[in-house]
């Protein structure tokens, strides 16, 4: 099925939202709780799957759908379509985080895109979503990402989300390191494992966990540099952050004392 060539902007800064453009009977996908708003013309739907194999009968569908309840998403997704006769009408998205938006055309990326299973916002409809496993089992077991993975393939636009800023890299039979959790996509002819990070006494003293994510080969990559899962540490009362705003380590030391 071709994609729906839609419109869209995206607006504001640190907590972005989409809007999609669409002229009658066109059709966005989006994750179930994404949408801010909609114009009246805009018809919306929950339903198994993404839509792009209208054919394939319910048991497809149903096993479609439920290859995303092993990648932690939500069953059914949110089909939203101008169902008016004439002129334009929006529908707004955003994402539950702080972040960047990056909006992707997939037909100059012919053999598809691997994201993270919380990457992807939203897509034209035709666009489709499926589970990708990474087949080495130490992304999983030891990277806490990268096991479980998604594939996004079609020839329209679709939008995937990032925390905090996002840096796209061309690797020309190159290999990158990277923080496990700062990997939001990549093209499939990257090879992704996950390697020990340094020595003994860089694993425990170094801070950047004990794993890090190799990217090898040839192809684009895009990185975050605030997944979630930083920013739920970062804004924890015991966090590592907790005091930085006494600014001192007199004022550390007395709010230390205050806390007992």
């Amino acid at each position: 099925m071709n994609s729906h060539d839609v419109d869209y902007r995206i607006l504001g800064h640190d907590i972005q939202v989409l809007e999609v453009e669409l002229d009658p009977g066109e059709t966005v996908i989006a994750e179930a709780g994404t949408m801010v708003y909609m114009e009246e013309a805009i018809a919306w739907d929950t339903r198994m799957g993404d839509g792009s194999e209208p054919d394939q009968g319910f048991f497809g569908k149903l096993l479609s759908a439920g290859s995303r309840l092993i990648t932690g998403e939500s069953l059914f997704m949110t089909h939203f379509t101008h169902a008016g006769s004439h002129g334009k009408a929006k529908v707004g998205f955003s994402a539950p985080y702080p972040g960047t938006i990056m909006p992707l055309d997939l037909r100059s990326l012919p053999q598809g895109l691997i994201a993270q299973k919380d990457a992807f916002l939203a897509a034209a409809r035709g666009t489709k979503l499926a589970i990708h496993f990474n087949q080495r089992l130490g992304a999983g077991f030891f990277g806490g990402e990268g096991f479980i993975l998604q594939k996004i393939t079609g020839d329209g636009k679709a939008f995937i989300h990032a925390g905090g800023t996002v840096i796209e890299r061309t690797l020309r039979n190159e290999m990158l390191r990277v923080d496990t959790g700062c990997v939001v996509a990549f093209e499939p002819s990257i090879d992704f494992s996950v390697a020990r990070a340094g020595n003994l006494k860089s694993m425990i003293f170094g801070g950047e966990g004990l794993m890090l994510a190799t990217l090898r080969g040839s192809g684009r990559v895009w990185l975050q540099s605030m997944p979630v899962k930083k920013l739920i540490q970062a804004l924890a009362p015991n966090g590592g952050n907790a005091r930085k705003e006494s600014g001192s380590v007199l004022g550390n030391l007395v709010g230390g004392i205050l806390d007992e």
